[in-house]
């Protein structure tokens, strides 16, 4: 009997939103009891005896009450560590085991969560907040320099908001739109073979090999989704979606990085670590003003004698931790682009042992799809959402 519960349900049986893992109330059965219950809060009349309304656990279940304590938590550490360099040492080194361990103690069973986005942008916010209260009234910062580092605040939540759009999930249009645009890319050319006999030899083979590079790009069924996904598409499980041109989900920004933001996605990651950098050279040459910028995170007299410098030295630390790590990011990101070869199907060589690793393991070589450096990125910086460009090709042909 247990079984038959915890089972997942056929492909043609209907689900129960209440039987999805984002909505588990625990009060209600089946869909006619939640009606029921959206029904009564629209009148205004009283939930039934011994049961939450589902608005309100709605909301307790988006917002995520259980990450409060680890947002409260943060600064009181950060300022614990300030206390002395030891302290400092041991909490910034046991921190990202400690975020870890709350994340799966509280979050685990979630398929999707804003744990690690609201993470971030709160610790984004503090930053700029200790930059605004205690770095500036140093007077150390020009009006320059903060319009900068605030026009960067803004850049990355701008190109943030852009890249949670969406990565471009698969739909079940997709194939047949595709195959008309396939089939009318056919029609065309046979029409323009025909009207055009006397063209040059060297068009004609460009039309040939246009025609012959049609068919190579096949589509594959999703057992999970059963629909059809164009080629590099992957289904995320996390999502539990597919996605063009799959690369990775991402649980900072809580989606998939895909065809459709994979470029906003680097944009994002681009212009948070040049404003990152910036700000810490500003927090460093305030603190430090007799050190040299690269050593002055390492050697800094007299920053521990007074409570606000060791706070912002020790959020320096916290930010250069957070930065190493979305660099490390980037770089594999900017390596499998010159590649072209997607976080997914690095994985999946390395599981079937068909890939190569290249410059020190940094990237994966599959060979499938790198046509050099150039058009590697030519392709990367041009390519567009599939759904957009399909409905697009078939104006223009009708």
């Amino acid at each position: 009997m247990k079984w038959e519960k915890l089972k997942p349900p056929e492909p043609d049986d209907p689900m129960c939103c209440c039987e999805c893992d984002s909505y588990q109330y625990g009060c209600y059965c089946d869909c006619e009891d939640l009606d029921e219950a959206f029904n009564r809060w629209l009148k205004d009349k009283p939930c039934k005896s011994g049961c939450q309304s589902p608005v309100f656990g709605a909301v307790i279940d988006k917002l995520e009450i259980s990450m409060m304590p680890a947002l409260l938590l943060l600064p009181l550490l950060l300022r614990v560590a300030a206390l002395h360099y030891l302290l400092g040492i041991i909490i910034l080194t046991a921190l990202p085991g400690l975020v870890l361990w709350y994340y799966y103690a509280t979050h685990r069973k979630k398929r999707r969560t804003l744990f690690f986005l609201t993470l971030a942008l709160y610790s984004l916010a503090y930053m700029y907040y200790l930059f605004i209260t205690e770095i500036l009234p140093r007077g150390d910062v020009s009006q320059l320099q903060l319009c900068a580092v605030t026009t960067g605040m803004i850049l990355t939540i701008v190109s943030l908001i852009h890249t949670k759009r969406g990565p471009g999930f698969v739909t079940a249009s997709l194939h047949k739109a595709h195959t008309h645009s396939q089939e009318a890319m056919k029609d065309s050319t046979h029409l323009n073979g025909s009207v055009q006999s006397a063209a040059s030899s060297s068009g004609t083979s460009g039309d040939l090999q246009t025609t012959k590079e049609a068919p190579t790009a096949k589509w594959s069924s999703c057992p999970m989704c059963k629909i059809m996904r164009p080629p590099r598409g992957g289904h995320c499980r996390t999502c539990g979606s597919c996605v063009q041109r799959l690369d990775h989900h991402c649980i900072w920004i809580n989606s998939c990085v895909g065809q459709a933001n994979h470029r906003s996605f680097l944009l994002t990651l681009s212009v948070f670590l040049l404003t990152s950098l910036y700000g810490i050279s500003l927090v460093l040459r305030s603190l430090c003003p007799r050190e040299y910028l690269m050593t002055a995170l390492f050697n800094c007299p007299g920053v521990y004698s007074q409570s606000s410098t060791a706070l912002c030295f020790t959020c320096a630390w916290y930010s250069s931790i957070v930065t190493g790590g979305l660099l490390y990011l980037l770089v594999t990101q900017v390596l499998n682009i010159s590649f072209n070869v997607t976080e997914r199907e690095a994985q999946l060589a390395l599981r079937n042992k068909t890939g190569q690793r290249r410059l020190w393991g940094l990237v994966i070589d599959t060979g499938h799809y790198s046509r050099g450096f150039y058009q590697n990125w030519v392709e990367f910086l041009t390519m567009a959402d599939a759904s957009g460009s399909l409905r697009a090709s078939l104006t223009d042909l009708v």
